[in-house]
């Protein structure tokens, strides 16, 4: 049955690299989304001026600064439930390794990457394109690859071996972003009045899934997108882009343009932490767009707790007053959402809001 499945998905399956290596003219209809979808490049809409926190995170390694990162943090989180991060503590050539070896596998013939494919999300190392290339109902200009990362040891073997260095550099850049996260839960822990070890086990035990994503050129940026508008399911996700293309909605549900600063990873906070906090902090919306001319990398590197651990809002952060907004869930109930609801009309977390009344 499953040998059956994997044919059919690649007899149907056109990646957007191969759209883009046949020099198609126009994007296919299966790409184009209903006029009230698109993004309005060019307009003054989408090129919306707004200063988007960045935030020196060498300041959290000095006693006598770390409560000006954790403010910075605090403020960031409620505003925007994003921020990006300077001396970060991952070398350059850690980084441009990572970057070198996915356009390496991105470059690969197509049976090669064919070999990975699947439209299984709880497949541990899973080759597509668009977000589910089976179910979607209009389809997204990009390629990935996704693999679990965390423990390394655990997943690495299953990594592609083809290009010959994938496993090497792509596994730096893992581990490093892992140790990055770990400090990155306690300075968000902190700055919410909690103890800087709260998800300390959970974050050692929990899961990381590097989605590594390929936007080609595309001929019709203005018709189609890279990633609809989404937020993630974890605790956080730490984003590294080859140049810009990430957009944000803001509290006033405009979209703006994450700028690329040359060196920065971007922090993203997932429906985990906006559980945790009971809604002080929310998770971020975000959505890809495509450019004509460029093809853009990025390695989303998505931390959340372990599969079937449980998160719920943290009980010193309620009172009479101030009650349980959410229901709780794990990353397998997710997984779970995803394999039968379309989740670009309905979002997840949308699901656990405990009504008010």
């Amino acid at each position: 049955m499953e040998e059956t499945e994997q044919s059919l998905l690649a007899e149907s399956f056109t990646s957007a690299m191969t759209l883009n290596n046949s020099g198609v003219p126009q994007v296919p209809d299966r790409y184009v989304l209903p006029p009230s979808q698109r993004p309005a490049l060019g307009s003054s809409t989408s090129t919306r001026e707004t200063t988007l926190p960045v935030i020196d995170l060498s300041l959290l390694h000095q006693p006598l600064l770390r409560s000006r990162a954790i403010h910075e943090i605090n403020m960031a989180c409620k505003e925007f439930g994003f921020f990006q991060v300077i001396n970060h503590g991952i070398p350059s050539s850690v980084v441009k390794d990572a970057l070198d070896a996915a356009t390496q596998f991105f470059d690969l013939p197509v049976e090669e990457k064919m070999l990975l494919v699947s439209a299984n999300v709880h497949e541990p190392v899973r080759y597509g394109t668009s977000i589910n290339h089976s179910t979607d109902r209009v389809h997204y200009w990009r390629d990935f690859i996704k693999h679990y990362s965390h423990p390394l040891p655990k997943w690495i073997d299953m990594w592609p071996s083809n290009p010959p260095c994938y496993k090497d550099k792509v596994g730096k850049y893992a581990e490093a972003t892992h140790v990055l996260h770990r400090q990155l839960i306690e300075a968000i822990s902190e700055s919410l009045g909690l103890e800087r070890s709260y998800l300390q086990e959970e974050t050692e035990e929990g899961s990381q899934v590097m989605a590594v994503n390929c936007y080609p050129a595309c001929p019709e940026p203005e018709l189609a997108l890279g990633m609809p508008p989404h937020s993630d399911f974890g605790s956080l996700t730490i984003l590294l882009q080859s140049s810009q293309g990430l957009q944000i909605m803001d509290c006033n549900k405009n979209w703006v343009c994450v700028p690329y600063i040359e060196g920065a990873l971007i922090v993203q906070l997932g429906d985990q932490v906006e559980v945790m906090s009971n809604g002080i902090y929310k998770s971020v919306i975000h959505r890809v767009t495509v450019n004509k001319d460029v093809k853009r990398l990025s390695f989303a590197s998505l931390h959340s707790l372990p599969l079937h651990k449980k998160i719920s809002p943290a009980t010193e952060l309620l009172n009479e007053s101030n009650t349980a907004s959410y229901g709780e869930f794990s990353f397998k109930d997710f997984l779970d959402y995803i394999s039968s609801n379309d989740f670009i009309q309905q979002r997840f977390i949308d699901t656990l809001k405990k009504s008010s009344s």
